[in-house]
Order: structure tokens, then sequence, then C-alpha cells
């Protein structure tokens, strides 16, 4: 429905100097002059009040320019404006009672002026806002009735007629309408939808033809007429419509894309394919427009690549498109963002990367796009590029937790802990409601305090992310072997290490894990079937042999320690303590 009037003070006031066609006869007699002098006095106190209701009702004052438009109304009560003031200011709440007192305000103000269209409009617009819609209806039918050239409104009015299901009365509406002003796009186009819902297809068809047959040359209408076709499920006429309007106007790109469009919907790849190829080089047609079709390949490639479908066509088909796209917009940061997308969509994260960082490089663009960079760079464990783009998105996004992990994630990577340390605990409180991430930031935490010897702050973290899942395999890992290396804790330290062993029985470095706080514990035979078990998986490292070496030098095999000590010595030949080891034939705790 349409807004609704705002008065000028200076018109309003000039409407307090109406008098109520009731007291005309009585002004014609004659007065004394004291009842004169009367009458001026409360006609000014009258205008004072009201002068006060619009000043308060320009600041929004809406209680206060209440108070003295009633104060007005109590001097001069038959003046139709104070009673549409009245309505306005309560036409502001949206509690029911309000808006039934601002009807009520609103037919005092009808009674009184019934030539006034302004009147009408807020009236309808309340009884809207009650859903009072046949009132709404009535008061429409009696502007078009009494205000001459308002026939505008039946637009309005057949909205109001929809609004209350009665689609007969809008389309009879809608043809006044047609009748009084011509052939619209909103009438057609409205009558159109009205008859497919009612399953009156002919009817339906019959009215968009009427508005593309009166418009022949406008694409918008014959669009409109098209998209409507296809949501209503009747895409092969939707098709035919456009596909003649081409005929006769060979030149409308967004017709074109649209076409494209139902083509593809229609699986009719080819077709669209031929039409997208030449589409994407007409600099005609909006950037926008070649977006929204690019993405649509990017989203059916994306759940392609959920779902493990391969469709190499179809791809090179859409890198061709973002081709053609870069040549002709290579400063537009939303190419690059969808061309970052459609990469990441290909597997293609190295080209990923390249078109997100020329995006943010062109201006400024969202935090996903950040985010997206920052995953790949993680990805791709490039920590200098993790670090320096972090570090500029937090002067824009100071506020996102992601951010902070990222950044506190590649420092510990960087094995530059108190950085790595500020970093994952401001994340730590940016990020308080994602339980999951609270617990890989405990993790991460445990790890970088362990670095640094905050053993008791190194402790809790671990702790704590046990707490939110007991089962997290990392942190079970880490803190048990550490724990081992300080040789404190050792009870509970082959109780995480048992856990993490028994969920996880073929994992080398796990049952690595597991020997190595049973060799603490000095359960050496237990540590030799586990460690024996490590490095039958065929993918044990030095670290293990030198560990099996250690647990055979203490069940006094001194021969057998020294073969395993060699054996690590030739995966790791940089380490002095195996040398010297090897050398003398004895551990060095």
């Amino acid at each position: 429905m349409r807004g609704r009037r705002v008065y000028t003070v200076l018109a309003l006031l000039a409407a307090l100097s109406w008098t109520a066609p009731g007291t005309a006869v009585a002004q014609r007699k004659k007065k004394n002059v004291e009842e004169v002098e009367a009458s001026g006095i409360r006609l000014r106190e009258a205008e004072f009040y009201f002068t006060e209701g619009e000043k308060f009702f320009i600041l929004e004052d809406y209680a206060k320019a209440l108070l003295y438009y009633q104060r007005t109304l109590e001097i001069t009560p038959d003046n139709a404006t104070v009673h549409y003031k009245v309505a306005e200011v309560l036409s502001q709440s949206n509690k029911q009672e309000d808006l039934l007192k601002a009807s009520l305000s609103m037919e005092n103000a009808l009674k009184l002026e019934k030539k006034n269209k302004y009147f009408y409009l807020l009236a309808a617009n309340i009884y809207g806002s009650l859903t009072k819609f046949e009132k709404a209806a009535e008061t429409y039918e009696n502007l078009i009735k009494e205000v001459k050239g308002s026939e505008e409104y039946l637009y309005e009015l057949a909205a109001v007629y929809q609004y209350a299901n009665k689609f007969d009365d809008a389309v009879k509406t809608y043809n006044r309408a047609e009748s009084a002003l011509g052939i619209s796009e909103v009438s057609s186009i409205q009558k159109l939808r009205i008859y497919l819902e009612q399953g009156k297809t002919k009817e339906g068809i019959a009215e968009g033809e009427k508005l593309i047959n009166a418009f022949p040359d406008e694409e918008r209408y014959v669009m409109g007429f098209a998209d409507v076709l296809s949501q209503k499920g009747m895409r092969p006429d939707a098709i035919k419509y456009l596909e003649k309007f081409l005929v006769a106007n060979p030149d409308s790109g967004n017709v074109k894309m649209l076409l494209a469009g139902l083509y593809r919907d229609s699986r009719q790849e080819d077709k669209a394919r031929a039409l997208l190829l030449t589409l994407f080089d007409d600099p005609s047609v909006e950037l926008g427009s070649k977006l929204i079709m690019l993405g649509a390949y990017n989203t059916e490639l994306n759940q392609n690549k959920t779902k493990n479908i391969s469709d190499p066509e179809k791809e090179k088909f859409a890198l061709t498109l973002l081709e053609k796209l870069g040549k002709s917009n290579p400063s537009d940061p939303n190419v690059h963002i969808l061309g970052g997308d459609l990469y990441l969509s290909t597997g293609k994260p190295r080209d990923a990367q390249r078109e997100y960082s020329q995006a943010i490089e062109l201006g400024n663009v969202n935090f996903e796009v950040w985010e997206n960079l920052l995953f790949l760079e993680t990805q791709m464990e490039q920590w200098d590029n993790v670090i320096k783009h972090s570090d500029e998105a937090l002067i824009m996004f100071p506020n996102q937790g992601m951010v902070h992990y990222f950044n506190g994630y590649a420092y510990l990577r960087k094995r530059q802990y108190p950085e790595a340390v500020a970093s994952l605990e401001q994340a730590k409180k940016l990020t308080n409601s994602n339980t999951n991430l609270q617990g890989e930031l405990n993790s991460m935490l445990g790890d970088a305090y362990n670095a640094m010897k905050a053993y008791d702050k190194s402790d809790k973290a671990y702790d704590d992310a046990l707490t939110i899942n007991p089962n997290n395999d990392a942190v079970l890992n880490n803190y048990s072997y550490f724990l081992a290396l300080r040789k404190v804790n050792l009870e509970k330290a082959e109780k995480m290490a048992s856990s993490l062993m028994k969920n996880n029985p073929d994992n080398p470095t796990f049952l690595d894990t597991y020997a190595w706080v049973l060799y603490t514990r000095q359960k050496y035979k237990e540590a030799r079937k586990a460690i024996e078990r490590a490095i039958s998986t065929g993918n044990a490292n030095a670290t293990h042999f030198e560990h099996y070496g250690d647990i055979l030098f203490q069940l006094g095999d001194v021969t057998g320690a020294v073969q395993q000590w060699e054996k690590a010595r030739g995966l790791n030949a940089n380490s002095e303590l195996l040398n010297k080891k090897i050398a003398n034939r004895k551990i060095y705790e």
C-alpha cells in the first residue's frame, strides 16, 4: 500500500481555522464582543497546542505529541485534521489497542472530511495492519468514489483483495484499473499469478500474451511473464516466449541470459553454453548477471565435489567463462572472489589462493574471503603468508576469533610460542560459544605452554580440552607423552596412552607414545610389545627405533639395543645422542 502524506505545519494550522459545517449557521449569527474574544482566545490556545504537537511529532516524541493533539481536540472536536494527526501518532505503535484507537480516530476524520485522499490512505494502512482487509477494501472503494482522479489506487485495492484471498474480486479490480489506466505490468502479472494459482492456465497465458503483445519490444515484460511460467512448472512455455522475443530482438542480452538459465534448468546444456559463450563476451550484458550465472555453475560443481562426482567438461566450461570475466573485468574484486570460489570447487587451491589475494588487493572484501585465503595458506603450510595476512585481516576484523586462531596456529608451527599463546588465548575469548573450536584451541595452548615450560598452564589447557572431548587423540597423545618426558603423573599418563592405543591399535605414533609411557613406569616388557607393534606397521621412524633400543637396553639386551640405535641413526644421522649411545653402548638419561 502507498505511504501516507506528511502535512506541513502551516497547512495543518490553516486547517485549524476551518470551521465544521455544523457551526456555519451559528457563525453567521451576530455574536457579542465577549463571545468573539473568548472564541479567539480558545482558537489561539488550540493553535498553540497543535504547534507543540507538531514539534514533538517531528522529534518522534509521540507520547507528548499525542497529548498536545488531544488537548487540541478538546477545543476543536470537529476538526478532521487533528483526528487524522491523532491517528497518525497512534499508528506508529505496533500494539493492537493503539491501532484500534487509530482506526476510530480515522473514522471520525472521514466523517468530517470525505474529500482528502490522505485520510483514506492512512485509514487503509491502519486496517491493513489490523488485518481488517474488508474495511481496508471498503476504504479504498470510498476513496476512489469520493476523490476525483484516484483510480491509481485500484492497484492497492486489488492487492488488499489478494491479501484477503478474494482472488475473483482482485481480478475484477485489476480489470477496472486496466479500463481506467490501460494495460500495465502490475495488473497483467498479478492476474497471471492468480489464474495460475487457480489452475486457470488458459486465462493466465492469455494475460501474459496480452501484456507482451501490447509492449512487444519491452524485454522486462516478457522476462516477467517467462519467470512466472517457470515458477509454475511451465518451463517449456517460458522458453518458447523468450525464443520468440529474441527473433524480433536479437540483441537483448538480458533475455538471452534468462533463456540460458532456463536451458540449463531444462538440461539443455549445449544450448545454454552456446548462448553463454557469446553473452560473456558482450559488454552490454550486466556483470552482475554474469556473476550470478557463473555462481550457479560454482554451486553445482561444489555440490558435485561433496558427492565425489567428477564432471571435467563442466569444470572446463566454467573456468572458460571465468577467464572471459577476468579479461573483461580485471579490476573487479567480485570476479576474483568468484574465481577463488570456483578454483576451490574444482580442486585448484593455489589458483584459488591467487584469486583471493587479488580480490583483497583490489578493495574491501567480506570476512569470508580472508577466511578462505587463510584456510588455503594453512592447508599449504605457508606459515609466513598466514601470519602476514592474518595480521592484515585483524586490522579490519579485530573481533573475529578465527583470524586470531589462524594467526596463533601459524606462530605455533613456526615455534614462536609467546606470540602463539597471545593469539590463541584471544581466539578462546572470542569463540567461547564454539565448543569444538574451544577444544582445539586448548589442545594447541597445551602444546605451546609445554614448549615454554609453563607446565601448570599446559596441563590445565590439556585438561580443559579433554573435558570437552575425552577422546581427543591429539591431546591424549601429546599430554601423556609430555608427562612421561617430565616423569610426573605417570599413572594418569598411562591411562591416557592406554585409551589412545585402544582407539588406534595400528597407529605407530600412538603405539610409540604408549610404549614410552610404559618405559618411564619401568614396565619394560609391556613397553617392548607396544614398540614392536609400532615397528611392525612398516611406518616406523628414527624415534621409534631409538625407543626400541632403549627398551631392549633396560631388558639387558645391549647388542639388540645397539642394533636398533644404529637403525635409528640411519634415519637420523645428525643425532649426537645416538652416536654417543652407540659408541659407549649405554643409555644417557
